[in-house]
């Protein structure tokens, strides 16, 4: 394997629009620019919200857009599967890893539960921080209430503080039992969490280095803690600002013009699309007509802004 491993991993619950695009426009022009390798791999491990054909059209959209990977789902590799749907048996393992290590627990408390528990009256981005009601319980078996999660038991003080350096944002630390508490990494319906998925799969593909949107960086902790709890070490990140609404909202991804479906019927050039990509991250690359490979030249994280990116940037 070459030294630099990058990935891009969409999720197949829709199409692929202005803000998935310019964060892949982005990694591929960052594995192009270390001469190393992209990994395309598909998060689909909840089949439920998963929408037929939308894999293969992201792909397609992609491929438009000019971006090439080195292994995907299409075209195999050394560390497939690449489609999390198929690697379900690393994840066993890994749990099996984390409770031999007696780190993990069964969890039946519903959402309810933990929301009126007075322990916890802050909610985070997965809801409220679980109040450890079923942590002394540890894997037993016993009469449970509902199909019971898998919970991490998060290290205490020093052992669970995490420091990152990101590429974009700088330093971060966190002391994760504090911020977000012990996270799920199974599901009571047996789906596998998204931050054990993407940590296993991390480990197992040789990532090296993880760019994507600044919607994600509240997760890096955790998957940095969890990956070094399964004996490895966190890629380097890179949180690249998200498209926003011209109001600052969150992009509304069905909105006319914001899937790259739409860029696509209404003529667009994929490579002024590119172009324009390039200048809303700090990097004006001109009328360059092979625009990613100008981008990879040129690549400077300290050029990248920090605040979100205006849609109509990219118009």
């Amino acid at each position: 394997m070459t030294s630099y491993r990058g990935r891009f991993a969409p999720s197949p619950t829709g199409e692929l629009h202005l803000g998935s695009a310019a964060t892949a426009i982005v990694c591929a022009a960052a594995a192009r620019s270390a001469g190393g390798v992209l990994v395309l791999r598909m998060e689909d491990i909840d089949r439920d919200r998963v929408v037929p054909g939308a894999a293969a059209a992201i792909l397609d959209d992609l491929r438009w857009l000019g971006i090439r990977w080195d292994e995907g789902p299409d075209v195999g590799g050394p560390v497939g599967p690449y489609e999390q749907s198929r690697r379900t048996a690393l994840y066993e393992a890994a749990l099996d890893v984390l409770a031999r290590a007696g780190l993990t627990y069964l969890c039946d408390c519903s959402r309810a539960e933990i929301a009126r528990s007075a322990s916890a009256p802050h909610p985070g981005e997965e809801g409220p921080r679980y109040p450890r009601t079923c942590r002394s319980h540890g894997m037993r078996e016993r009469a449970f209430r509902r199909p019971p999660a898998v919970r991490l038991a998060v290290p205490e003080g020093a052992h669970g503080c995490v420091a990152i350096t990101d590429l974009v944002l700088g330093p971060l630390v966190e002391e994760v039992s504090r911020a977000v508490g012990d996270f799920v990494l199974r599901r009571g319906d047996g789906v596998f969490a998204y931050q054990l998925a993407v940590v296993v799969d991390d480990l197992s593909m040789g990532i090296t280095e993880v760019v994507r949107g600044a919607d994600l960086v509240s997760s890096a902790p955790r998957q940095a803690l969890l990956g070094a709890l399964l004996g490895g070490s966190a890629p380097r990140f890179a949180h690249v600002p998200i498209v926003a609404g011209d109001d600052g909202a969150r992009l509304a991804k069905r909105a006319r013009g914001v899937p790259i479906r739409d860029q696509r019927a209404a003529g667009r050039d994929p490579k002024h699309l590119v172009r324009a990509v390039a200048r809303a991250y700090g990097h004006d690359i001109g009328d360059a007509d092979e625009p990613i490979d100008a981008l990879a030249e040129c690549l400077d994280w300290a050029r990248l802004p920090t605040s979100k990116v205006p849609v109509a940037l990219l118009g």
